[in-house]
């Protein structure tokens, strides 16, 4: 198996083919995501049917939602939901909390996560795994790009231990004074972290594992929390939004206004040349440091090994 030097320190994480340790190898993996995507898009054929069905009859425009994502190499592909929202209507490309284009029957879909099943199609044509991190908008894989580079050696999944922490990240978001903010600089560090700490021992029993609770928690959403306690927005960003401390507002909306393109995080780290960090310098997430920085002036680097 071919190798590269560990380049950073701080992640353990060096091989060029990710989930390539012990039985669950690649071909493994991509062997058990064909066999059970292509089974469970069989067994979930009615209920697409039925919510398809249900989705054409409550509000005008397609069924399917589809957005690009960045895959595995950083090679985008355009990914399926069910559509949540009403049709061509502006705003965000990510929900950050309460927002009013969502349907009534598309908000249970979004409790429900049967939005997420046409994404077993994507998994079937080799553009997903069952298991992985979560496939994000190109912007956000720009902005986090050092980290990302890191993630997107392997398929983005279904799901992933990140994305059953965070299972209920919509809700969470809603609470906080700044979402956009919290959700770039707590959320989604805390979620790469999960992730990178997981593809650096993940195997097929792993991902077996992952599956099972990924079910276990679409039915008891309360057992997310095996998976670590929650930040709390009102201590990462003072109080919390004065509509829901006062649960005053019957029906809340979406706060940010502006697209979700990352002008001002790159004119952030534009602003801090000398950082080199490819990232907004307002990340909280530790920087990975070269073994260079990290060693004495007269050691010698060492590649990787086993």
């Amino acid at each position: 198996m071919r190798y590269v030097p560990d380049r950073f320190r701080h992640f353990s994480l060096a091989w060029v083919v990710p989930f390539a340790r012990g039985i669950g190898g690649t071909v493994v993996k991509r062997g058990v995501d064909i066999c059970v995507s292509a089974v469970l898009l069989l067994v979930a054929l009615p209920v697409l049917l039925l919510t398809a069905l249900a989705i054409w009859m409550s509000s005008p425009g397609p069924v399917l939602f589809r957005q690009m994502r960045m895959g595995r190499g950083f090679l985008p592909f355009e990914i399926l939901k069910l559509r949540t929202m009403a049709h061509a209507e502006a705003g965000l490309a990510y929900t950050l909390g309460p927002d009013p284009r969502i349907t009534p029957f598309g908000r249970w879909l979004r409790r429900s996560k049967l939005d997420e099943l046409p994404q077993l199609w994507n998994v079937l044509r080799g553009e997903m795994s069952l298991v992985g991190p979560r496939p994000v908008i190109p912007e956000l894989a720009a902005e986090f790009q050092v980290h990302y580079k890191l993630l997107l050696r392997a398929r983005p999944g279904l799901t992933d231990p990140a994305s059953l922490k965070y299972s209920q990240e919509t809700r969470l978001l809603a609470l906080s004074s700044d979402s956009m903010r919290f959700f770039k600089s707590v959320v989604t560090p805390d979620k790469i972290q999960i992730s990178l700490n997981y593809m650096d021992s993940a195997n097929l029993w792993t991902d077996l594992e992952t599956m099972a609770m990924t079910a276990m928690i679409c039915c008891i959403p309360a057992m997310s929390s095996v998976y670590g306690r929650l930040p709390d927005p009102a201590v990462a960003f003072g109080p919390l939004r004065p509509e829901v401390a006062s649960r005053a507002v019957k029906r809340p909306v979406a706060r940010d206004e502006a697209a979700f393109s990352h002008h001002l995080a790159f004119l952030e780290a534009a602003a801090e040349k000398e950082l080199k960090r490819g990232f907004a310098p307002w990340i909280l997430l530790q920087t990975p440091r070269s073994r260079s920085q990290s060693t004495s002036p007269g050691a010698q680097e060492e590649p990787s090994r086993l």
